[in-house]
């Protein structure tokens, strides 16, 4: 087989071959997948890097449905280069974005990806691939939390944990654009862009236990979890009788369960799925200029251990974005 056409076979992909740290992250020369009917080939130009790769990476996450070696990442924005049989809402040549797959494996850190065709949406036409990547994870978990899980309505008080993040910055937004009354705890430094996104209050958590300032909550979207510093439980204290709490990270546990029972409140876990419906409203969304999508830093495929660092300290102001074709 001739050179060229080997190369036509094979990408580039971040592989781990066991679980561990960040140095597990290698870029190797793989097979490139085919479309089997239905599905379309995409060359990823950008993939965005989310909590649950990290926490795959180690073991936990989505470990347990995951096969080795293993190419990590959910998040994708590129241009359809092939399709299967049967698909006729995408051609060759469409600019799209996705989180196909999701909680198997995408193998998103890669050039190239298989997926079905309906896992799709058009990118939205008012970003580039870079932010394109950072949103459907993030944002298919936040409008999937707040208008399919809460079923958020006008003139409710919605309060959002980390809500600087990924997912937050978009839950944010998403109960402002239905009419919420938005309470987002992050730190001070992040408080005057939250506003500008649409929080109505803030609270730093640095300082002040929000539970200690915020009440009568119709919902809260926890996305902090129990793990740290019992903040799903400490939620509970701030909804109104017959509120819900959306736990995200970590789930119910049957202690939350309890405590929500007893506190006469409501409780509920959370995974997002994949949903190209969704995300071609939320491109409509971005591109009528209702939602800004935040990408704090970039990285080349081959520094995807440094991104996984950065997103692992939980300090990010929107997403990390791995940058792979132009």
């Amino acid at each position: 087989m001739s050179e060229d056409n080997m190369s036509e076979r094979t990408m580039r992909a971040v592989t781990v071959r066991e679980f561990g740290g960040p140095e597990v992250l290698t870029v190797e020369e793989v097979v490139r997948p085919e479309p089997l009917p239905t599905e379309v080939l995409v060359r990823v130009h950008a993939a965005g890097v989310n909590p649950v790769d990290w926490k795959t990476r180690e073991g936990q996450g989505m470990a347990g449905l995951q096969t080795f070696p293993l190419t990590l990442g959910w998040d994708v924005s590129g241009v359809v280069e092939e399709v299967g049989f049967g698909v006729t809402t995408l051609a060759p040549g469409d600019e799209v974005y996705g989180m196909p797959w999701f909680p198997r494996a995408a193998n998103a850190y890669a050039e190239y990806v298989t997926a079905p065709a309906r896992q799709w949406a058009r990118k939205p036409a008012t970003i580039d691939h870079t932010h394109a990547a950072a949103v459907p994870l993030a944002a298919l978990t936040a409008w999937q939390t707040v208008v399919d899980t809460a079923r958020v309505q006008a003139g409710q008080r919605v309060l959002v944990t980390a809500a600087a993040g990924g997912v937050g910055h978009f839950a944010v937004q998403f109960a402002r654009h239905l009419g919420a009354h938005v309470i987002a705890v992050a730190s001070d430094a992040r408080h005057r862009w939250l506003k500008e996104l649409g929080a109505d209050e803030t609270i730093d958590y640095t300082t002040t236990r929000f539970e200690d300032v915020a009440h009568d909550v119709d919902v809260v979207i926890d996305l902090v979890g129990d793990a740290h510093d019992r903040t799903s439980t400490r939620s509970l204290k701030v909804l109104r009788p017959g509120g819900l709490l959306v736990a995200v990270p970590a789930g119910v546990s049957p202690e939350l369960a309890q405590a929500a029972e007893a506190a006469g409140v409501r409780v509920t876990p959370y995974l997002v799925e994949p949903d190209g419906a969704a995300l071609a409203t939320i491109a409509g969304l971005i591109d009528a200029g209702e939602v800004d999508v935040e990408v704090e830093e970039t990285f080349p495929l081959e520094r995807a251990g440094t991104a996984h660092t950065r997103v692992e300290a939980g300090r990010t102001r929107g997403k990390i974005v791995l940058t792979i074709a132009d």
